[in-house]
């Protein structure tokens, strides 16, 4: 559409389609749905047991009898799919993150009871080994605490062949090591995992917003104020952001993440307008921890302006979104639709 195209006022008023309540839906350019969420859950160990997260109001971490539990109220809410983080004690913790791909680990348990259970969930399991290693970094470090590279890919294929033998639907790995992708693509296809899917964390920047997470998961303590800048994206790029998503295409990515998500809606936006490729987005936990503050302050309407950011994802151009806010969300889309709100599941499975 040119200048020249466009009517002049008043022949053109363009507040006639704001007016009503009817034409401002008809007119919306972009729509969301609970088919556009993700919930990230926090999966601890033991039974019974839930733990709130001071960080992150209404988020808990959660043993997997309870994560069960959760996901049948996500599926009754519609929400297609969650995305698991585990919360594992020190003593599972070493320099070389055996604990990752232990076939009884925390994370290929949590897969196995979801896909007996609650079949109905996609589930899309984390790939990095920071909350397996001493150093809370993503990968194996060297004596001066580098992250080294090929080494940590090594473990990062265990890892994703043991969640994908659990079952895992996505994998996804986000630990931002070069060459990742393809190692992983080639030994799930060496083993007939042909169908498990991969979203690579492909414009991961080396963020602020990512401290409530990093106290959810335990990761905090152990980086002891390090940082993880040495291969995570810096957030002056731009440009990078675009060939690191060209590389993990290439090399068998079947989906693209840029996380954390409204500080780069300029990334989500290329990414998704020069590739045309499936693009997920994660509301980070900072951001969700800023909106429930300013709500609990009575600064923010939480709805209106929750509501309002994922919004803004679907018009830069979001397939997908992962959301703490996800559960609450789906609860508000049903109460748009003037539809009864499903009910918790009976927690006591034996009643």
């Amino acid at each position: 559409m040119t200048v020249s195209t466009i009517s002049a006022f008043p022949a053109c008023r363009m507040r006639r389609s704001r007016k009503h309540d009817f034409s401002r839906r008809l007119m919306a350019e972009n729509q969301l749905s609970v088919n556009d969420l993700i919930y990230p859950m926090f999966i601890l160990m033991g039974q019974n047991r839930r733990e709130s997260i001071k960080s992150m109001p209404g988020i808990e971490r959660l043993s997997i009898d309870l994560m069960l539990y959760e996901a049948e109220y996500l599926v009754a809410l519609g929400v297609p799919a969650i995305a698991l983080f585990p919360v594992v004690s020190k003593k599972f913790k070493s320099s070389c993150a055996s604990e990752a791909y232990n076939p009884e680990g925390l994370i290929q348990r949590a897969v196995r009871s979801l896909k007996e259970h609650v079949s109905q969930i996609g589930v899309i399991t984390d790939v990095a080994l920071d909350p397996y290693t001493l150093s809370g970094q993503d990968g194996l470090t060297d004596n001066l605490g580098y992250v080294l590279n090929d080494e940590t890919i090594e473990v990062l294929v265990q890892q994703a062949l043991s969640h994908a033998e659990a079952g895992a639907d996505i994998i996804a790995p986000s630990d931002m090591m070069d060459g990742r992708i393809g190692a992983i693509r080639t030994a799930l296809e060496k083993v007939g995992h042909i169908h498990t899917q991969i979203m690579a964390y492909s414009a991961k920047y080396a963020s602020a917003y990512y401290g409530p997470f990093r106290d959810a998961v335990g990761s905090a303590v152990d980086l002891k104020g390090g940082n993880k800048k040495s291969y995570q994206m810096n957030p002056a790029n731009c440009n990078e952001a675009i060939q690191e998503v060209a590389m993990d295409l290439q090399e068998g990515a079947d989906i693209v993440m840029v996380k954390p998500g409204m500080p780069y809606l300029d990334v989500v936006r290329r990414v998704k307008t020069e590739l045309q490729v499936l693009t997920f987005v994660y509301q980070v936990s900072g951001e969700y921890s800023m909106h429930k503050a300013a709500a609990q302050n009575g600064w923010l309407n939480e709805r209106e302006t929750v509501m309002e950011s994922l919004m803004c994802f679907k018009r830069a151009g979001a397939d997908g979104i992962f959301t703490y806010f996800a559960k609450d969300v789906a609860r508000w889309l049903v109460e748009d639709q003037q539809m009864d709100i499903p009910t918790l599941p009976n927690q006591d499975r034996n009643k």
